[in-house]
């Protein structure tokens, strides 16, 4: 078994950022600038927030954060991000959720301009991902892919199991998994919470990637041996030994599993840290992208 280590890709992936992006500055090029906009005081979006704006940092994009109190109007909220649409010092834009009830999510995903969504959840770069057309895949599938591109494992020709269907992560990696690419042309199946035989499903699975937000779900007699095993859970599973007074799980049941795969990432210290690698080189690609940068 090797551990898939998201510390070892993301910063793989940081350090090339950061030197095509000193290598632009050098050149007169101002730097990459992503905003992030945070509505309310909860503790999970600060520091999913403050985390994002300090990888920013480490390589070398600007990164703006606007805060505001949970009571803004969902109005005011939408003007904000108009701003941002029109400011061209801004090359990526994202709203950290959940957002408070009464501002509706879709009304404010549909706000940004697609050429700046760096979180990939509007409608036209979905589209654009569906017809592989260029445009921006949400962070933890496009994480994911990075992940494996890292350590050289391909799904070409290889049943690809993904358990959940969710629109931000199950669904979009399906679909990249299918594409006729250099990460893709796997055979994939979606499973979810209707699937008849899961666990038989699942021992099918060449590489198979737990994304249904249940601690623990994925099993030993669900894994085939040498399969390569993706963890997208976190979960907070209650534990008093804790000092927090919890422990983050995964969806995978990794001290059972482990033994039966080729690969297996952690968490935490796996797709997390994927993720807000990918954010990082989708802001950078918009940045080059709306900028006409030649590389």
């Amino acid at each position: 078994m090797k551990l898939l280590e998201g510390k070892v890709a993301s910063v793989a992936i940081k350090e090339n950022l950061k030197s095509k992006i000193e290598s632009l500055i050098a050149s007169g090029k101002r730097a990459p600038h992503l905003a992030a906009v945070l509505i309310g005081d909860d503790p999970a979006s600060h520091t999913y927030v403050n985390s994002k704006v300090k990888n920013c940092a480490e390589v070398g994009i600007r990164s703006t954060l606007i805060q505001h109190d949970a009571n803004i109007s969902e109005e005011e909220l939408l003007q904000i991000i108009r701003k941002l649409n029109e400011d061209k010092e801004v090359d990526g834009i994202l709203v950290q959720v959940p957002l408070p009830k009464h501002i509706s999510e879709k009304k404010v995903t549909l706000a940004i301009a697609p050429e700046k969504d760096v979180d990939g959840f509007h409608p036209v770069n979905i589209g654009n991902m569906v017809l592989g057309l260029p445009g921006f895949v949400s962070a933890t599938p496009w994480g994911i892919i990075l992940f494996l591109e890292h350590y050289g494992i391909k799904a070409e020709g290889k049943n690809v199991v993904i358990v959940g269907r969710s629109h931000t992560v199950g669904t979009p990696l399906s679909i990249l998994f299918s594409r006729n690419t250099s990460f893709g042309n796997g055979t994939v199946t979606l499973c979810h919470s209707r699937t008849k035989n899961l666990e038989e499903i699942c021992r099918s699975a060449d590489i198979l990637i737990a994304a249904i937000g249940r601690p623990l779900f994925i099993k030993e007699n669900m894994v085939k041996e040498g399969a390569v095993v993706i963890d997208v859970g976190i979960n907070r599973v209650e534990d008093v030994t804790a000092k927090k007074g919890f422990r983050l799980k995964g969806d995978v049941d990794f001290d059972n599993v482990k033994e039966k795969c080729s690969y297996i990432s952690p968490v935490p210290g796996g797709v997390g840290l994927m993720t807000i690698a990918a954010l990082l080189t989708n802001t950078f690609d918009a940045y080059v992208r709306n900028n006409d940068i030649e590389l």
